[in-house]
């Protein structure tokens, strides 16, 4: 789950990194007032999208007094902000953050990520140039530092860190304190990334998090749920909607563009799905991965999504019942779905491992008029002459 900006920072500033004053606006003249209640004389405008690398597009402009904030908010607003990191359609810009400038004599880039190497976290610190990008900081990760956990708590030689960029001793303290919160935080939020570039030492001394980016693991948002209330309809329309209802119903679902709807539990087993179907010829309209989870009424809602898409011509059930998610578990919720909505394509199962034969015989209970095999290869076969023969 990606927060904006304005999220991010007020979960850092909860463990004790100073940000600076600032205040959402969704129009000019809400900008100007914030601008004015805080006592800017001089402000930041930030479009607020689920990006990066916006100051070089844009998306982070200088006021000089509130009227000129509003009049900058006024040019971002209700438009769509294109980055390197958005696509060409960009992302259209809701809010903007009013922010106080803040001078600074230097700045770093400092993050914790989720190694994919090691599997553990990983600290990345280093001197940070305003030509940047977050890619190629992490491709140059300059200061990295293994981190250790002790059951929630976590272990860094943060004093090492710090020490490698020639501070003086008292700042080269206050930054080993805020790679430590850093660290802390990336933690206790379950984040897969969570990002502060650029950390400045500002004039007086104190190092400042300007900009902030936090990306939260979501199968482990069942332990916040303060942060689901922050998760949002993204800004691309539709298909995040979809998305998003589906994480609600404890579905890990993506549209595609092709014409066979995939019902499949297990991310691995999911992406082995979507393989064959390709070398089988036909193209998947789907990801999905039912989590454990999910109940058979969540399984319903999934169904509904593919039976629903007017391009599907056939649909593929490719499940392996484990120990916390049963066979049976996901016929019922396709048979609720079916007769509640009902589905003009052909449907294609393969079940195996934890009650798949009860499940057989719950497919005939319900009516599911399925075509039954016991190979992928088959089920992907089938799935795919049908989907040819529905578009014929």
């Amino acid at each position: 789950m990606n927060l904006h900006e304005f999220q991010a920072k007020e979960l850092l500033a909860q463990f004790g990194i100073p940000v600076p004053r600032g205040r959402i606006a969704g129009s000019g003249v809400e900008a100007s007032a914030v601008a004015r209640r805080l006592g800017f004389r001089r402000c930041v405008v930030k479009a607020q999208i689920h990006a990066g690398d916006r100051a070089a597009n844009g998306g982070i402009r200088h006021a000089a007094n509130p009227d000129e904030a509003g009049r900058l908010a006024s040019e971002l607003l209700g438009r769509p902000l294109v980055t390197s990191q958005t696509g060409l359609t960009g992302q259209n810009v809701r809010w903007v953050y009013i922010e106080e400038e803040v001078a600074f004599e230097r700045s770093f880039y400092c993050a914790v990520v989720v190694d994919r190497t090691s599997g553990g976290l990983l600290l990345i610190v280093r001197d940070r140039d305003d030509s940047d990008t977050g890619e190629a900081i992490l491709a140059n990760t300059g200061t990295a530092i293994p981190l250790e956990l002790s059951g929630r708590n976590v272990l860094g030689d943060y004093r090492r860190a710090a020490g490698a960029f020639g501070l003086d001793l008292q700042s080269e303290s206050l930054l080993a304190t805020r790679l430590t919160q850093l660290a802390e935080a990336a933690v206790a939020l379950d984040a897969l990334l969570l990002e502060i570039s650029p950390l400045a030492l500002t004039r007086d001394g104190d190092f400042v998090a300007l900009d902030a980016k936090v990306i939260v693991d979501d199968n482990a948002l069942f332990r916040h749920p303060d942060l689901v209330a922050l998760q949002e309809v993204g800004e691309a329309g539709d298909a995040d909607l979809t998305e998003l209802a589906a994480q609600r119903h404890q579905i890990n679902y993506m549209r595609l563009d092709g014409d066979i709807g995939v019902v499949v539990n297990g991310a691995g087993l999911a992406l082995a799905t979507l393989d064959l179907l390709h070398d089988a010829g036909g193209r998947p309209a789907n990801f999905m991965d039912i989590r454990t989870t999910a109940t058979s009424l969540d399984i319903a809602y999934a169904f509904e999504l593919i039976a629903t898409n007017p391009r599907v011509r056939a649909v593929l059930v490719n499940v392996h019942g484990g120990g916390m998610q049963r066979c049976d578990t996901i016929v019922d919720g396709i048979g609720i779905a079916i007769r509640r909505k009902g589905c003009n394509a052909p449907i294609v199962m393969r079940l195996a491992g934890n009650n798949a034969e009860f499940a057989a015989g719950r497919i005939r209970s319900y009516g599911i008029p399925a075509v039954e095999t016991a190979d992928m290869w088959d089920a992907a076969c089938t799935a795919v002459q049908l989907a040819m023969r529905k578009a014929a």
